[in-house]
């Protein structure tokens, strides 16, 4: 009792900023609140002045092999205790959520060039949620293992299942939003990891698990793989109508190269080499984005392209994990050199292990990945059919999961459509996009945006999300 009273009034008069007091609210078990009294993280170099609370550590989701997932928790901006719990998954395979959905794309603060390193994002998440970014599996980031053998095993099934055991630990770690409606969001390899992590709580709560209930109510994927036929297709089929290509290479390519069949020919790998050549020179997750002139293809060209044992077979090309780009095409640089420096990491209660090796966007030591369904649509299906909430995105210049990939997988799903194909408008008279609604399934494009979606268009992004989140279809007619 003394030890819960001595974190309250503690909590109580914790400035997270020079500006601002954070109000405490109720905690359940004072061992749970001891825990995130050790996860707050007062304030990062550089980091704008804010008014919530922020949260970052190490949740152990396999004690007999020492392996610990790092997060970052931000409260909501308002209403904490009325909104849900959103979380933000990045794909790669093998990508950091902190790198690229933090600090390049729709959390609160956001990387730039220069002193402050750190501004703060107008458009953040985090003004319609309680938003919590994960790195995983074990080997992103600054997520680790004390078993080096678990480094050549990884594959769909340890990532879900280990993010599933993030979830309930970190649930009760945080008993205060046990009861809050939670939603999962992602982007590119997380159309994988968004529907199997989906589905593990959909079957441990449909299980009647009382103690490890999470309330879930849906799930929205961006510019995400989905099915390796339509996707692979697709991504040809878009560079040819976008001029990337040439009539001999479209047509070459389609004679010589089979996506239904998932044994690849010498003829259709020599001819992919061609395809991605062709990207050389533009940025293949923006068409019309500018390239980085610093130290082209540094620090976020990853080295997945070495992955053995991936069904995604574009994987296989040093081309297909070219640097994500945003309007500045260098901020990747700023944020690697960032998230490696000793100040940074102490703040955030990170590389607490000494990592043998540095924090890089898309990680350098998951060599091997040994599971990756051919297709999520069944997955979808099931969850559909379930009552789970499912909503897909796509930013429509990007050129890796283009919105032509996603609309015939979409059209694989066979759903009866209830409101076709309409443009939706932002606040001002104009069109953000386009909309279609299925039984069960609402798809959303938007208009100039690539890959990461939030990073080139912020404010909407952030409209997507609400209208998500608030289960509202997008507007039909300018407001």
């Amino acid at each position: 009792m003394a030890m819960f009273s001595f974190v309250s009034i503690f909590l109580s008069i914790f400035l997270l900023s020079s500006s601002a007091i954070v109000e405490p609210r109720k905690l359940l078990h004072h061992e749970e609140s001891s825990q995130q009294l050790a996860d707050i993280v007062d304030r990062l170099p550089g980091q704008p002045a804010v008014n919530f609370r922020q949260y970052a550590g190490y949740v152990t989701v396999n004690e007999t092999h020492g392996r610990a997932l790092f997060y970052w928790f931000f409260e909501a901006t308002e209403d904490v205790d009325k909104k849900p719990v959103l979380l933000w998954l990045n794909g790669g395979p093998g990508c950091s959520s902190i790198g690229y959905g933090e600090a390049e794309e729709l959390g609160p603060f956001l990387m730039q060039k220069g002193v402050p390193e750190l501004r703060f994002n107008e458009e953040s998440w985090n003004k319609e949620a309680n938003l919590l970014f994960l790195e995983s599996p074990v080997g992103v980031g600054y997520s680790y293992t004390n078993t080096s053998s678990d480094l050549f095993v990884l594959g769909d099934e340890i990532t879900a299942n280990d993010s599933y055991a993030f979830l309930v630990n970190w649930f009760k770690r945080f008993p205060q939003f046990k009861t809050h409606d939670f939603y999962i969001a992602g982007e590119s390899y997380a159309g994988h990891y968004v529907p199997q992590l989906a589905e593990k709580i959909f079957d441990a709560n449909k299980n009647g698990d009382e103690d490890n209930y999470i309330n879930f109510k849906g799930f929205m994927i961006g510019n995400a793989l989905l099915d390796d036929d339509t996707d692979q297709r697709g991504m040809i089929d878009y560079a040819w109508d976008h001029a990337v290509i040439s009539d001999r290479m479209y047509h070459d390519i389609k004679k010589g190269c089979n996506f239904s069949d998932p044994e690849e020919t010498g003829t259709c790998g020599d001819l992919l080499e061609g395809f991605f050549e062709a990207y050389n020179v533009i940025d293949l997750y923006s068409l019309y984005a500018p390239v980085c002139p610093e130290d082209y293809n540094s620090t976020s060209s990853h080295q997945l392209g070495k992955i053995k044992g991936s069904k995604f077979r574009f994987s296989k090309y040093k081309l297909w994990h070219r640097r994500l780009a945003g309007y500045d095409p260098c901020v990747s640089d700023y944020s690697e050199t960032y998230f490696n420096r000793p100040d940074v990491q102490k703040a955030l209660h990170a590389n607490v292990t000494k990592i043998g090796y540095s924090w890089t966007h898309c990680s350098d030591v998951i060599l091997s990945w040994y599971d990756s369904p051919d297709s999520m649509l069944p997955t979808l299906r099931k969850l559909i059919d379930g009552g789970i909430r499912v909503w897909v995105f796509s930013g429509d210049t990007d050129g890796r999961i283009p919105v032509t990939s996603t609309r015939y997988s979409l059209n694989k799903l066979g759903l009866n459509t209830t409101q076709d194909w309409t443009p939706w408008y932002t606040s001002k008279p104009q069109v953000g996009g386009w909309t279609i609604v299925y039984d069960g399934l609402t798809f959303v494009t938007v208009r100039g945006a690539g890959h990461q979606v939030p990073t080139f268009k912020p404010k909407q992004a952030r409209q997507l999300v609400s209208h998500f989140l608030a289960n509202k279809q997008m507007p039909s007619s300018p407001f």
